[in-house]
């Protein structure tokens, strides 16, 4: 908890996370994979702190694989970023800005790091864009998809 203030209150700008945004192509349809968040089980795409010396792509790649088990070829400039209150303690919270990395994922493991706390899910691209609670992402999803 005192790390998670500290890097609120070191940085005037808040928080600052990296997410992957697991997909791969069907032909000309593109499925989205989601995971499950540990606390709410709302679902959200893979996301971590930042590492001192990783490239955050990298960082981003590492979370696709430890939340839900994925790998793949892992875009090295952001598609978009999103903004979602992150809970600091059940009385604090603070804005959190996510920097989200698309990952065309080549391989599924079937046990991974956080397999007994996530579930992984895949979606239409349509379906994810809706299956998401922040509209920013929502919208990022939507954007992405289209583009390919």
């Amino acid at each position: 908890m005192a790390t998670l203030l500290n890097r609120v209150f070191s940085n005037p700008t808040g928080f600052v996370q990296l997410a992957a945004l697991p997909y791969r192509r069907h032909g000309s349809a593109m499925s989205i994979c989601l995971v499950t968040s540990r606390g709410t089980g709302r679902l959200i795409i893979p996301k971590g702190w930042p590492e001192r010396g990783k490239p955050p792509h990298k960082v981003a790649a590492k979370e696709a694989f430890e939340e839900a088990g994925l790998t793949g070829e892992i875009g090295d400039e952001p598609i978009g970023a999103f903004s979602y209150r992150k809970g600091l303690h059940w009385f604090a919270s603070a804005t959190c800005r996510v920097d989200v990395y698309p990952l065309l994922v080549t391989g599924e493991n079937d046990d991974w790091p956080e397999s007994k706390q996530r579930e992984r899910i895949w979606y239409s691209a349509k379906a994810a864009a809706k299956a998401v609670r922040e509209p920013e992402l929502s919208e990022l999803i939507q954007r992405f998809s289209e583009s390919r």
